[in-house]
């Protein structure tokens, strides 16, 4: 460790690396991009380690740096989307709602969660959780990672990809309901 509470930035590839990669690729769900993620991430530690006031641990500066890089990535790749408007045509789930929008009888509606929090603590619900991410459309994926993941505020994601609230809003109760039906499926349907 040196004086401002950073290990050596030769380990940090061992330490980190790990970690790093499976958050970036929860967020991005592609393995050359949270690659590259991961690799800016570890190139702009080293930059500003100076700057590092020891006021979190090592990962946890890391973790945000990593943020950071992917806002910055959906900053970027917002600008070259071409049809944002895919994401809102059609859903997963046109067969569980009638033509007025409600459910159509009981079991399609969303089940009960016994204990939701205690899943997340579970590295088996995270693999459901990222192959779940995966079946969405890029955007909405985009869009649920960084409101419900990164805690990126509404009027930061309406401006970093061009949205409208009414337009974020749908695209975030589609994304919902997409996981939680993909959850409850491949995840709670195994477990209880």
């Amino acid at each position: 460790m040196d004086k401002e509470g950073l290990s050596d930035p030769r380990d940090w590839v061992d330490k980190h690396g790990d970690y790093l990669y499976r958050c970036a690729i929860l967020r991005v769900r592609d393995q050359g991009v949270a690659e590259e993620i991961v690799q800016e991430t570890f190139l702009a530690a080293l930059q500003a380690k100076g700057r590092f006031a020891g006021q979190s641990t090592e990962r946890s500066w890391l973790v945000g740096i990593l943020k950071h890089k992917v806002v910055d990535h959906f900053r970027k790749s917002s600008r070259e989307q071409t049809n944002p408007a895919s994401d809102l045509a059609g859903s997963a789930l046109p067969d569980l709602f009638d033509d007025s929008g409600h459910w159509k009888g009981e079991a399609a509606g969303p089940k009960e969660w016994a204990n939701p929090s205690g899943a997340v603590d579970r590295k088996e619900f995270w693999e459901v959780m990222k192959r779940c991410l995966g079946e969405l459309p890029p955007r909405s994926a985009s869009v649920f990672s960084l409101r419900e993941i990164d805690e990126v505020s509404s009027e930061e994601i309406c401006a970093m990809l061009n949205l409208t609230k009414a337009n974020l809003w749908v695209i975030l109760h589609r994304a919902r309901a997409q996981l939680r039906h993909c959850l409850e499926v491949n995840y709670l349907g195994r477990t209880g």
